[in-house]
């Protein structure tokens, strides 16, 4: 039996109803995000979210920069399993004209996108593991209601601090992955209770060696004390939290590397819901921000998601570090101002 029924209602519209009941139609998507796109482009608040206005800049090119961008974003930010949100922040506030609160509660909203639209893939290949996501992805967004309220308390004293902070957090992650000894395949020690009570373990397969590749994890009480913080730091800086999953599942818990990844990508949809809220409610989301950037960051997932099973572990490793060491030496020049 099929797993989904396709036919075309117009040459542009390709429908697909899947037997689970969900009803797709990819091209027509595309279209009303770019319709969209162009709508909020046409609305000038954009001077609005500026923190510095640019003079001899038409206003209109900071979405369409946001947009491609975002779309570069969302093919590296799955396939490092970092949401693009940790890219999102510290690059648009150090590059763009806008306010640091915007910037936070569109990188929230971004990692979510990105997790949202890159999650069926992941799911499907079996890479993203939905046991191991639930109770990690619960205890972060408990605690990033804490993080959300104290970065826009300490942005209202001087959002300097922000750059900064956010500056200094990523170069300690940086210097944290440089420093440990991270293995593609860590070896684990069975026995723990949370793993075996949570059945914290998983099977998936290994197209480079052309074999299948049973895993579980270890050390999960410490680990759900990591996302605790993670969480924290993760509203507090607008940062989503795939930057701090990767290496807590791989090398704290013993997660294989793409599982991690995938999982860290997937989880972005529960951990960053809680945090966006409070970023929403408190008047820190611009639509002229987030449209262009979700639908660039949305569009580049999906890239990204079929890539992630085709690219060497090592390599989503190199790409990890690189980036984000760019990232928090712009975002800790900024907050010297430099």
């Amino acid at each position: 039996m099929p797993l989904f029924l396709e036919f075309r209602a117009h040459p542009l519209i390709v429908i697909r109803r899947y037997s689970c009941g969900y009803i797709i139609m990819r091209p027509l998507i595309i279209i009303c995000q770019l319709a969209v796109i162009f709508l909020f482009c046409m609305m000038p608040t954009t001077t609005f979210a500026m923190d510095v206005v640019s003079e001899g800049t038409v206003w209109w090119i900071w979405p369409i920069l946001l947009f491609v961008l975002t779309f570069l974003i969302g093919v590296f930010g799955v396939m490092a399993g970092i949401g693009g949100g940790v890219l999102f922040v510290p690059l648009v506030s150090s590059f763009f004209p806008f306010h640091i609160d915007f910037v936070r509660g569109a990188g929230l909203l971004i990692a979510l996108g990105s997790s949202l639209a890159a999650a069926p893939n992941l799911l499907q290949k079996n890479l993203a593991s939905l046991k191991l996501a639930i109770p990690c992805a619960l205890v972060a967004s408990t605690f990033s209601i804490i993080g959300a309220f104290g970065g826009l308390w300490l942005s209202s004293i001087n959002s300097a601090y922000i750059h900064t902070s956010l500056g200094v957090l990523v170069l300690l992650v940086v210097a944290l992955m440089l420093a440990s000894k991270r293995t593609d395949y860590p070896q684990v020690q069975p026995g723990n209770f949370l793993t075996e009570a949570l059945q914290l373990n998983g099977i998936y397969f290994e197209p480079t060696q052309n074999r299948e590749i049973s895993w579980t994890v270890h050390r999960t009480g410490k680990g759900l004390v990591a996302f605790s913080v993670v969480g924290v730091l993760a509203g507090m800086f607008g940062l989503g939290a795939g930057w701090a999953n990767v290496p807590v599942l791989n090398l704290l818990m013993g997660a294989p590397l793409k599982v991690a990844v995938a999982t860290s990508s997937f989880s972005l949809s529960i951990t960053d819901t809680t945090a966006a809220w409070i970023y929403f409610n408190k008047g820190g989301v611009l639509p002229i921000i987030i449209i262009p950037s979700m639908a660039g960051i949305m569009l580049g997932a999906k890239i990204g998601s079929r890539l992630l099973s085709k690219v060497e572990p090592a390599l989503i490793r190199k790409m990890v570090i690189g980036v984000l060491l760019l990232a928090g030496l712009r975002s800790l020049l900024k907050g010297f101002g430099i």
